[in-house]
């Protein structure tokens, strides 16, 4: 049995190239299809499959203006040719999903978010954009759409990364889908004493606005208390000038620095609404709390009053409200560090493989009665579920 899978881009191990390494570890001997590849910034897991591009990755310094080429994606998916695969699967957050399956073969989507800047936040992508981006994003994002919603019935089987993409799969798409959380390799960060713990509050995560640092830094900025902020990005430099001497800005570090930082915050603040987000998650197994905005994907992860606290306003009032409410609260970091044992590789492998293994029962089902209809079986062919995993 062949299988593809089809990522959007590989340019980096962000949360969606770790859902990827865990589909590659189900499906060792699968081909991975993408727009572009930058073989340096990606894993020895993912680089040791066969990697096929589209022709995105040939047109002019494609490695980093990709995302500038996203209206001619649907054409390049639609020229990928997957005759002779069984299994389809595809990683959708940028487009991934519009390939043409071979009639026989099952897709599943793995569906980290319908592509935000046409669907839930193509406003707040527009009004940042500069004069001749916001007019193409006008004149391409309406065929986008179209094309994106036409292109989700060729996906056989939807699986949702939490319930809060699942609900706009339901509303973009008028599909349902299976939810599997994505995988957080929860074993790799350590835990400290609570005399080891710092005098800090830490956030971690790109810094592009939607993330809300700036909300972040301005609420540590009038109270004082100290602040260290990890990541790189669009905000970088405005955020470091804008940082009074309690607020650390440390840009992008490596992996040691940032499981140490950690282990040893006060709590993470988390002041953006994401699809899931694992940088929680990611805290939590290093058995702190959380402070995060209350909608989105921490509402799934983050247990209020237990695992951390929750704040229901995008300001500067209710995140210090939110974080005075936490430093009365006496969390088990025990507790935590279990919570967040529930989000590991293993869950998220065990439960995906259950979801293909149904869409493949389903369509053997569906083919087995055209088989009956037709006895002479001319050109059926049925995949059983078993043949992937040995059964």
């Amino acid at each position: 049995m062949r299988v593809a899978i089809v990522h959007y881009w590989l340019v980096g191990m962000r949360g969606g190239e770790k859902v990827l390494e865990a589909i590659c570890e189900l499906y060792p001997s699968a081909d991975i299809f993408t727009h572009v590849v930058v073989p340096e910034s990606i894993s020895p897991a993912i680089a040791n499959h066969r990697i096929v591009t589209s022709f995105i990755a040939k047109l002019p310094r494609a490695k980093l203006w990709y995302k500038k080429y996203l209206p001619l994606m649907p054409l390049a998916l639609e020229q990928i040719d997957l005759r002779g695969y069984d299994l389809i699967i595809s990683s959708e957050s940028g487009p991934a999903k519009g390939i043409i399956p071979p009639a026989h073969a099952v897709h599943v989507c793995y569906c980290h978010s319908p592509m935000r800047y046409i669907w839930n936040m193509y406003h707040d992508y527009r009004s940042a954009s500069g004069l001749l981006t916001r007019a193409a994003m006008t004149l391409f994002s309406h065929y986008l759409r179209n094309w994106d919603q036409g292109s989700s019935a060729r996906v056989d089987l939807f699986v949702a990364n939490s319930h809060n993409v699942s609900s706009r799969i339901r509303k973009y798409f008028r599909r349902e889908s299976d939810v599997v959380f994505p995988p957080v390799d929860v074993d790799a960060f350590e835990q400290v004493t609570a005399s080891d713990v710092g005098d800090y509050y830490l956030m971690v995560g790109e810094l592009v606005a939607y993330k809300r640092a700036d909300l972040v830094v301005d609420a540590f900025n009038a109270s004082g208390k100290r602040l260290i902020v990890i990541g790189g990005g669009e905000m970088l430099d405005t955020l470091k000038r804008h940082a009074r001497p309690n607020v650390t800005i440390m840009g992008p570090q490596p992996f040691a620095v940032l499981r140490h930082h950690y282990a040893r915050c006060l709590a993470l603040i988390f002041p953006g609404e994401e699809d899931f987000g694992i940088v929680p998650v990611e805290a939590m197994a290093s058995g702190r709390p959380v402070i995060a905005f209350g909608r989105g994907g921490a509402t799934e992860t983050v247990i209020d009053g237990v695992t951390g606290v929750l704040f229901s306003e995008q300001t500067t009032e209710a995140l210090g409200k939110a974080i005075t409410r936490a430093e009365t609260i006496s969390f088990s970091a025990t507790d935590i560090v279990r919570h967040a044992a529930g989000f590991s590789k293993e869950r998220f492998k065990r439960q995906m493989r259950r979801s293909v293994e149904r869409a493949l029962r389903e369509n053997a089902t569906v083919a087995s009665g055209h088989q009956n209809q037709n006895p002479s079986g001319a050109g059926a062919r049925v995949v059983h579920a078993s043949r992937f995993w040995g059964g």
